[in-house]
């Protein structure tokens, strides 16, 4: 068994990867041990990831308010507190607040064989959020 104390900062989401007021809480790295990363991640309304896939795929847990989840070509879906998303692998998708609410969701992803746990693209237009 390994435990952590708390202790850990929470950090703002970088401008290159989110738009709008975006907080995470670090859980876990990838590390020697294991390749699960996981964090908690807090988004203001209307905030959100830019595109992004995971050579592994990610799991979503929904804690608080009420978000979007959109994959590349597909529509976008309300997601809600106890919801669990599953992104397939290589799979493009975003993730945020809905416009008028806030959203909290765990975001939990394996690392590859080169520690590479995301793909970061360009970042969701008004227009693709809003649609």
């Amino acid at each position: 068994m390994k435990y952590t104390q708390s202790g850990g900062q929470t950090t703002a989401g970088s401008k290159e990867w989110f738009t709008g007021d975006v907080q995470i809480d670090g859980i876990r790295n990838p590390d020697e041990q294991s390749d699960i990363g996981c964090a908690h991640v807090r988004f203001a309304p209307g905030a959100r990831t830019a595109w992004h896939s995971h050579p592994k795929g990610q799991t979503l847990y929904v804690t608080d308010g009420i978000g979007l989840v959109a994959r590349r070509g597909g529509g976008i879906q309300e997601i809600r507190p106890g919801d669990v998303v599953y992104i397939e692998p290589g799979e493009e998708h975003w993730h945020g607040a809905a416009p008028d609410r806030f959203m909290a969701h765990i975001a939990m992803h394996e690392a590859d064989q080169n520690g590479q746990v995301v793909t970061w693209l360009e970042h969701v237009s008004d227009a693709d959020y809003m649609a």
